[in-house]
């Protein structure tokens, strides 16, 4: 697809050592052909995060932080051989974070102790801090998606045939792109009309808030008028919109 280097992004439905394996194996043919393959797979514990909670805390020792007052974090890389189905070797590295509790956020002291344990497999020779955060890009980009499905109704295809979705995928992308400009051009700062600020709002907010609005047609004078009312902060925003995308930055009005 590209010459470009490539990262592969998984959840922990991908953890297994074949799926490892697999990826090592590609890793070396794209290095073969002059390009470059990383992956970050995020570690399914199978239970062990609570069976080996003793090795792990010894493990965590020495590298132990307090985030705030009642919670600290130990981050660690490491390495781990795993085995493919001929029972060949490969040499992954796995990075992790132990989380430890004593109180929550508002200061209650907790009974026990609370811990948890997360990993990810990574070829990127990075700090541990920055594949999580590589990783943590994976779940905004998931609700992109559930917008897509939820916000645009588009979680299940209309049709059988491959053309008709395809028609209907092109034109839920213009819909999700006019939408997506609505909120980024008209729902943030000063002329946002909900409460709360934001960098970004979800499609469903641009639909309730500008899309969805009441109002009374009426026929006067041989015109035609659409009364909104006293809503006059939607419309402001209707308004600056019009004007933004009429008249785009740099040009005279």
């Amino acid at each position: 697809m590209t010459k470009q280097p490539i990262l592969l992004r998984e959840d922990s439905g991908f953890d297994s050592q074949a799926h490892l394996a697999l990826l090592e194996q590609q890793r070396q043919v794209f290095a073969d052909e002059g390009r470059r393959l990383d992956y970050v797979v995020k570690w399914n514990p199978r239970g062990s995060a609570t069976a080996d909670r003793d090795t792990w805390l010894a493990v965590a020792a020495d590298y132990w932080e307090e985030l705030r007052p009642g919670k600290r974090q130990a981050l660690w890389p490491q390495t781990v051989s795993i085995h493919d189905d001929n029972k060949t070797e490969y040499v992954v590295q796995r990075v992790m974070r132990l989380v430890e509790r004593t109180a929550d956020r508002d200061g209650q002291l907790l009974l026990e102790p609370d811990y948890e344990l997360e990993g990810w497999w990574t070829s990127l020779d990075e700090a541990p801090e920055a594949v999580i955060k590589r990783y943590q890009a994976h779940a905004t980009h998931e609700q992109f998606h559930s917008e897509i499905k939820t916000d645009l109704d588009l979680e299940r295809l209309p049709s059988g045939k491959f053309a008709t979705n395809d028609l209907i995928l092109h034109l839920a992308q213009l819909a999700y792109n006019i939408l997506r400009l609505m909120g980024q051009m008209g729902m943030t700062g000063e002329l946002s009309p909900v409460r709360h600020p934001a960098k970004r709002r979800r499609l469903r907010t641009v639909l309730q808030e500008l899309v969805h609005r009441a109002a009374l047609v009426i026929h006067k004078a041989r015109q035609i008028i659409l009364d909104f009312g006293q809503d006059i902060g939607r419309m402001t925003v209707l308004k600056t919109l019009r004007s933004r995308l009429r008249y785009p930055r740099g040009t005279p009005c």
